[in-house]
Formats: C-alpha cells, sequence, structure tokens
C-alpha cells in the first residue's frame, strides 16, 4: 500500500477505534494525547512541499533525519576501527587524551599499522642509541633586524581565534602555554583579554581584518596595533596571509557564534557573519610585504615579525624571496600551514583541493631560503596534523624549525571530534559561545592536561630522536624518515623530495619544476611574467 494511504488508513481507523472506546470507557480519551500530535505531524509531512521523503512517507521519513543526526556518533563509536577514523584516527585520539591526562600511553600487543601498506614512514633507529638528555628543546627567533628575540618551545599552541574558541577554552590554553613555558597563537580574531589573563606566552597572529588593530573602515591601524603589540606577553607578530584550511578565502565567524563581547573586541557589527577579506589592504606586492613586516617590527619595540601562509603559486613565493635578496629585508620567520590544517568553518571545496599540503610547502619554503642563501636568517615553524613526537620529527626533519599544533591542543581540552564547530554547539564548549556549554569546561584542570600533553609529546619527540643516534633536533635530516613506496620500494624523504644546495638558485641551480616559475617572479609583483629568457640572479646591498 502507498505509504500516505497507508498513514491516511490508520489514522482514521485509530482515530475512530479510540473514540469508540473512550465513549465506552471515558479514561481511554487520554489516548489522543499520544496520537494528536502524532497525526498532526503526519499531515504536516503529507501538505509540506520542502523534503520528498516526509511528503511521501509521513511521520516515518523522520526516521532518516534522526540516524543522519546522529551518523557522526554512530560511526565513531561503533563502526571506525582504532587506526581509520578522519581527519584523526581513534589512536591518535585516545594518546593525546592519555598524555593530557599524564597516564599510561603505551600499547599492548603491537601495531595495528600496516607496515607494508603504500605510504607507511618511520625512522630508522641507531645502534648508537642515546639516552635521552633534553626533553624540552627550544630555538631562538630573531634575525639580524630583531632586537627581542624569542626563545621559542619546538612545540606550540597553533592559532585559534577567541570567537572561534570559547572564553574558557583560550584561558585554559593560555594558563597551560605559562604552566608548559610554550607559545599560544591568538588566531586572527584579535588579542582578546582572555590571551592575557593566563600570563602565557603570546604570538599575536594579524589577518586581513586587522581585528584588533583596524579603524572604522577596516583599514590597519599603526597606533593600535603598537599598543597591543609591545604589551609584554606578546612576544612575536605573526602576519597570516593563508591558511591551509581556507587558503585564498579568508577567515569565517558564523554570526550565531558572534557576540557583543567579541564584536567589541574585533571591531564589527553584531548580526552578521564575520568574514576576513581573501587578502592584505596593507600591501600588494612582494616588496610593500617586506616593507610592511619592517614597519610591523618597528612598531612592536623590534619582536620577532613573520608570516604564515599555505604555500600556493610557486611563482609568487619566488617573488617574495626575490624581494627579500633586493631589499635586504627578511621575516624573522615563516610559518608554513599545509593544506590539510583544520578550521572552525570552511567551504568544502576549500578544505579538499585547495592549497598545497604541509609537507610539499614546507619542502618548497626549505628549498627556498637555501636556495637563496638565507635559511639561516629565517626560522620555518610548520603547522598541520601535529600529534605525536614521530610528527615533530618529521616536520623537522623535512626542514622546520617548530612546529604548531591546534587539534592536538583541542583534544588536550577534551575535544571528541564532534565536528560542530561551526554550528555554536560544541558539545564540550571548546568551540562554542554558548554559555550553558561553555559552563562544562573547567580552565584550571583543562590548562595542566594542555600543559601535560606538550611535556609528554616532546618527552616522546626526545625518545625518538635519542634512539636515531641523534642529539639534537637540528641534526634531523630527510634521510633519517623512511617511506614506503610500493610493496617492495622504500626510500627515505632526501630521495622523495629534491633538496636544494645553498645558494642554488643564484647560480641558476633550480629544481626542473620550479625553475620557470622561478623565472617569472618578480619582487615588485605577485603577478607571474613570462621572461624573454632567464638571467642570473644577483644579491644587492642590504637596505636597513
Amino acid at each position: 500500500m502507498d505509504p500516505r494511504r497507508a498513514f491516511v488508513f490508520l489514522a482514521v481507523t485509530l482515530t475512530a477505534g479510540l473514540t469508540l472506546w473512550g465513549i465506552a470507557w471515558p479514561p481511554a480519551f487520554s489516548g489522543f494525547v499520544l496520537l494528536a500530535p502524532i497525526i498532526f505531524v503526519g499531515v504536516a509531512d503529507m501538505r509540506q512541499t520542502t523534503h520528498a521523503i516526509r511528503r511521501n512517507f509521513p511521520v516515518i521519513g523522520h526516521g532518516r533525519y534522526l540516524l543522519e543526526a546522529i551518523r557522526p556518533e554512530i560511526n565513531q563509536y561503533f563502526v571506525e576501527s582504532n587506526t581509520d577514523g578522519t581527519p584523526f584516527s581513534r589512536e591518535l585520539r585516545s594518546l593525546v587524551y592519555q598524555r593530557a591526562k599524564n597516564v599510561t600511553d603505551t600499547v599492548p600487543f603491537g601495531t595495528e599499522r600496516d607496515v607494508y601498506a603504500v605510504g607507511y614512514e618511520w625512522i630508522n633507529h641507531s645502534m648508537l642509541a642515546r639516552t635521552p638528555t633534553d626533553h624540552s628543546p627550544r630555538i631562538s627567533i630573531g634575525g639580524r633586524y630583531c632586537e627581542r628575540p624569542y626563545s621559542a618551545s619546538l612545540l606550540n599552541i597553533s592559532a585559534m581565534s577567541f570567537g572561534a574558541l570559547s572564553h574558557a577554552a583560550v584561558r585554559a590554553l593560555n594558563r597551560g602555554a605559562k604552566l608548559g613555558n610554550f607559545a599560544h597563537n591568538t588566531g586572527e580574531g584579535g588579542l582578546s583579554p582572555y590571551h592575557a589573563e593566563g600570563g602565557g606566552d603570546l604570538i599575536w597572529q594579524l589577518g586581513t581584518g586587522y581585528f584588533g588593530a583596524r579603524d572604522a573602515e577596516g583599514n590597519f591601524d599603526p597606533e593600535a596595533f603598537s599598543d597591543k603589540a609591545r604589551l609584554e606577553n606578546v612576544k612575536m607578530i605573526e602576519l597570516k596571509i593563508s591558511q591551509g584550511a581556507k587558503p585564498g578565502h579568508g577567515g569565517i565567524l558564523p554570526a550565531g557564534k558572534l557576540t557583543a563581547e567579541i564584536a567589541q573586541i574585533r571591531g564589527v557589527p553584531l548580526g552578521k557573519d564575520v568574514l576576513s577579506p581573501p587578502g592584505h589592504r596593507a600591501f600588494s606586492t612582494p616588496r610593500e610585504l617586506l616593507l610592511f613586516i619592517e614597519e610591523l617590527r618597528r612598531l612592536s619595540g623590534r619582536k620577532p615579525v613573520g608570516f604564515k601562509l599555505c604555500v600556493g603559486k610557486p611563482s609568487e613565493l619566488f617573488a617574495i624571496a626575490k624581494a627579500m635578496l633586493e631589499t635586504g629585508i627578511t621575516p624573522d620567520f615563516i610559518t608554513v600551514d599545509g593544506a590539510e590544517g583544520g578550521t572552525g568553518a570552511a567551504p568544502l571545496e576549500f578544505s579538499n583541493v585547495v592549497g598545497t599540503p604541509l609537507r610539499e610547502g614546507l619542502v618548497l619554503v626549505h628549498n627556498t631560503l637555501t636556495g637563496i642563501g638565507m635559511r639561516d636568517q629565517v626560522r620555518i615553524l610548520a603547522a598541520g596534523r601535529v600529534i605525536t613526537g614521530f610528527d615533530v620529527a618529521h616536520r623537522l626533519a623535512l626542514g622546520a624549525d617548530a612546529v604548531y599544533s591546534a587539534r592536538g591542543m583541542m583534544f588536550a581540552l577534551g575535544c571528541i571530534q564532534a565536528r560542530r564547530c561551526n554550528s555554536n554547539d560544541c558539545p564540550t564548549g571548546i568551540a562554542t559561545q554558548n554559555p550553558a556549554l561553555i559552563k562544562g569546561l573547567s580552565v584550571t584542570d583543562k590548562a595542566s592536561r594542555v600543559a601535560n600533553f606538550h611535556r609528554n609529546t616532546l618527552h616522546a619527540f626526545a625518545e625518538i630522536l635519542a634512539a636515531a643516534g641523534l642529539e639534537h633536533p637540528e641534526d634531523l635530516r630527510p634521510w633519517h624518515v623512511q617511506r614506503r613506496l610500493n610493496a617492495t620500494d622504500v626510500r627515505s624523504l632526501a630521495d622523495v623530495y629534491h633538496f636544494v644546495e645553498p645558494g642554488a638558485f643564484l647560480e641558476n641551480d633550480i629544481p626542473e619544476q620550479f625553475r620557470s616559475a622561478w623565472h617569472a617572479a618578480r619582487p615588485d609583483s605577485f603577478e607571474r611574467v613570462e621572461p624573454a629568457r632567464p638571467t642570473p640572479y644577483v644579491r644587492l646591498a642590504v637596505v636597513n
């Protein structure tokens, strides 16, 4: 029978039957308390024109939407194995929880990974393995134009804004950074009071919206920037050009998560999605970018200033490199964000198919700085899926000096990967502005868990480093990490990727796949300009 006809038949039959029963026994009329709403829903389903399932299957059609709503939870708790969950497997999530709680993080009975699968990676140990000595290594960030270099941990909290995260989450992260002596990136949403409350070291990220340092028209405000940048706990400035999860798009804060407090901090109107522009207004050429970086350095009291990007067109990165050669101005650091990076809200296409993944982007930035002879002047920070000690070692082997972790830190806060960051109903109170949900997040408890995760992850990294027979993080090289290419072919990352010699680009010794992009790059434009013929590039005098 047609489901619509069946519903009408049952509704009429049950109504008539209950009525007759009620006449014989009046208490039976109470059954309409249950029956009437069901009939009302069914009639509404048949009359509406938006959903074909509900229209064709009155009442029972709602089951489809119920199952769809709980599908992520069913999949996470009952379907996925320890190793196949995405974006992060249960194995990795559990590892963070264990290290954050400072409980046993060892595993029994051997690995669950398929070590013969294509893409499997490992680091080779040494017969001269060492005993770990330094479980909290640090690096100095600050070039020749910086007067206040920062001693940074190898593992730091990646950019997450107040607004995307709750005030409790921001406070817990910053207190954790203070406890563990590492840095906390503010994200592009501005420098809020909650970032400063815990006293942890801050990396203030300045995005295309210039939140916290903008005038009424949304332009960069030097005075407002300088007032905040000179605060004692602001240790570095990171100029965000693009982010891995949605490169070329600009940040998104849904209107549902925009409170009056956040609007005041960012300097934006209430009631609308906060959309950062896709590009900057303060500069439009590679040379102007470097001049802007120098201005930020001056306004901040000559603290370290760098920029963050997800690598896109190689010619644009090469244009910045040529501008560095021409002007003599260098950033103190470059943060490379991978396209696999996470975010609170992004269009699906931008998350899935726009931007360069971290490994390829990191190698290109490392090669570019090495090729122009400036690798020793600019630090590289890497961001994108850093969870384990091996992740840290892997990124350093490919050329990074230090790393960021965002979602790892969220797991330490208690994130369960519900993937509701853009809906304002995060069940753990982390990625929401709902006061009722935020109450569930204990700042004191979660701060200690963030610090524990940081400490235990670096401890695991130190043990891996020592097992490889290495003494210092800077001793890691691409050939230390192996990758399986097929069932019988295994190569080191030094053979998988091409690494250039110092100064190679200045001698026109450029990898073939990037040769045309290098020759098409110009220091005065991000546009690709094809030259009549390639010419050697000559370093000019350094300009202060």
